[in-house]
């Protein structure tokens, strides 16, 4: 193309002389159908053959006025929403100005440049291949990859439904022509990586419930695996997990203290042995958890749900539960057995049906409480508040 000093008349000749008498003799331009592909010529084949994700089509056009018009000509011409203009070594030209006389220009809707001298790819049409490069936009955060790296290793995974077959989900772009992806950046980087050589690698200061939280979004259940599996033992102190989906995770010897896991949902998680202490889970649901010899010394866990329509139970039996304040949760059928809660606050909680036998609740506020067929045998009650109870306490619920 030539310079914004030649005149409309002049044309740019270096190079594709023999591309423009062709397109010319054919009486047609470059198939617009294949706008995201780059053309050159094959000297042995008298043919073109593309290099994927360049937009350069040998047209010959005269450049003058802006830049603003030279890709409003080069979208009329080549069928595509031209967004940048580069050199032929790959610079990008943002001023109309930097154009030089005899300049060949590539033109594309937003993708990195790539020199079609050496990316010589065959046509996707020809190969059936999907493992053409793309560009993703995560959360504002750009990843290239291919199509078989989204699609081999997790085939039933929902990225690799989304870019199995092309535009089969209707898959949003950006300016840039980038997939739409609106997700943490930061999270999704693990997966990727995962997804290109098998192999879990978390960078420091990643949290790996953020990860497993993605990784179950996109429905990759090896990850998953993997994960569940590195989570257990860690260290978790003082994290924000409030209102994270973190059912039947495995925190097995986990430190959760000082965590705040308000409104998390904690169905079927393993916490057996997990240090709690100082924690915050109120609101959390934790249907069917097992918090077997956990420790959650003055953690909060107000208004929490231990019940379970289906009749599984919550096992805290053997929990380290001084001081916690569990004032209005619902506990039917919960297994306290030994535990110890002493100087808690169980205020209103529904104790129904609950296994307290053994219980240390010496100055535990039990007041307001429903304590309907609770077991109470064993239990130490000494200075356990018992006002305002919804149903009477019988003796033989408590012996001690």
């Amino acid at each position: 193309m030539p310079s914004h000093k030649t005149s409309p008349a002049a044309y740019t000749t270096r190079k594709v002389d023999d591309l423009v008498h062709q397109v010319n003799s054919s009486n047609r331009a470059v198939s617009p159908t294949l706008s995201q592909q780059t053309y050159t010529r094959d000297p042995t084949r008298n043919t073109f053959r593309h290099s994927e994700r360049i937009v350069l089509a040998y047209e010959v056009v005269a450049v003058y006025g802006t830049l603003s018009d030279l890709l409003s000509v080069a979208s009329s011409k080549l069928g595509i929403k031209a967004t940048s203009v580069y050199n032929g070594k790959g610079g990008l030209i943002d001023d109309i100005a930097l154009i030089r006389d005899d300049d060949v220009l590539f033109v594309c809707e937003g993708e990195p440049f790539v020199d079609p001298q050496t990316d010589v790819n065959p046509p996707e049409a020809l190969t059936g291949s999907h493992s053409d490069w793309i560009t993703l936009n995560v959360g504002g955060r750009f990843f290239t990859t291919t199509r078989s790296t989204l699609v081999s290793k997790e085939p039933d995974s929902m990225l690799a439904r989304m870019f199995k077959d092309k535009d089969a989900w209707g898959n949003k772009r950006d300016h840039r022509g980038a997939f739409l992806i609106d997700r943490s950046p930061e999270y999704f980087e693990p997966i990727l990586n995962y997804l290109r050589h098998g192999q879990l690698i978390v960078n420091d200061g990643i949290n790996l419930l953020g990860v497993l939280e993605e990784a179950r979004f996109f429905g990759m259940d090896s990850l998953i695996e993997h994960l569940e599996v590195a989570i257990k033992g860690l260290n978790f102190s003082g994290a924000d997990l409030s209102r994270l989906d973190l059912r039947y995770i495995n925190f097995k010897m986990a430190n959760l203290s000082r965590c705040n896991l308000a409104h998390a949902n904690l169905c079927c998680a393993n916490l057996e042995r997990a240090d709690l202490s100082g924690s915050v889970l109120d609101c959390a649901n934790l249907q069917g958890v097992k918090m077997l010899c956990s420790n959650a010394e003055g953690a909060s866990l107000k208004g929490c749900n231990f019940e379970d329509p289906s009749g599984l139970k919550a096992n805290l039996e053997g929990a380290n539960l001084k001081g916690v304040d569990m004032e209005g949760s619902q506990m039917t059928g919960i297994n306290l057995r030994v535990a110890t809660l002493k100087n808690a606050k169980l205020k209103n909680c529904n104790l129904r049906g609950a296994t307290l036998a053994g219980t240390d609740l010496e100055n535990c506020d039990l007041s307001g409480c429903d304590l309907q067929e609770a077991n109470l045998r064993g239990s130490n009650v000494k200075g356990a508040i018992f006002e305002e109870m919804l149903t009477p306490l019988h003796m033989s619920q408590s012996v001690r």
